[in-house]
C-alpha cells in the first residue's frame, strides 16, 4: 500500500486530516488528524497536536499525541508533549518530556 509522503524540503503550516497512512520527512506545524498511521521520519520536525491510530516517531515532535492503538518512540527521536494511548513503546535513546496516559476506558 502506498503512503502519502511529505518530502524533506516541504513545509506545511495548517491542518492535515485523512483516512490513509502519512509519512512526514519535512516540517509540519498545526494539527494532524488521521484515521490510520503516521510515520515521523528522522529528518522531520513536527510542531502539532496529533490524533491518529498509530504513530511511529524517529524525528522531532512538539505537541500532544493521542493514538487509539499505539505510540512508538524510536531511539533517536525527540518528543515534547503529552502522550495518550493504550500502548506506548519508548526505545532506549529516545528523548521524551511530558506525561503518559495509558487509560483505556474508551474500550
Amino acid at each position: 500500500m502506498a503512503n502519502t509522503i511529505i518530502g524533506s524540503s516541504i513545509i506545511i503550516d495548517g491542518e492535515i486530516s485523512g483516512d490513509e497512512d502519512l509519512v512526514i520527512q519535512g516540517t509540519v506545524k498545526g494539527k494532524i488528524s488521521l484515521k490510520e498511521s503516521l510515520y515521523v521520519e528522522a529528518s522531520a520536525v513536527v510542531e502539532a497536536d496529533i490524533e491518529v491510530q498509530n504513530v511511529e516517531i524517529t524525528g522531532r515532535v512538539t505537541g500532544n499525541i493521542a493514538a487509539t492503538d499505539k505510540v512508538e518512540l524510536k531511539a533517536d527521536c525527540r518528543v515534547v508533549g503529552d502522550v495518550r494511548a493504550p500502548r506506548i513503546l519508548i526505545a532506549d535513546g529516545a528523548s521524551f518530556k511530558g506525561n503518559v496516559d495509558m487509560d483505556v476506558k474508551d474500550r
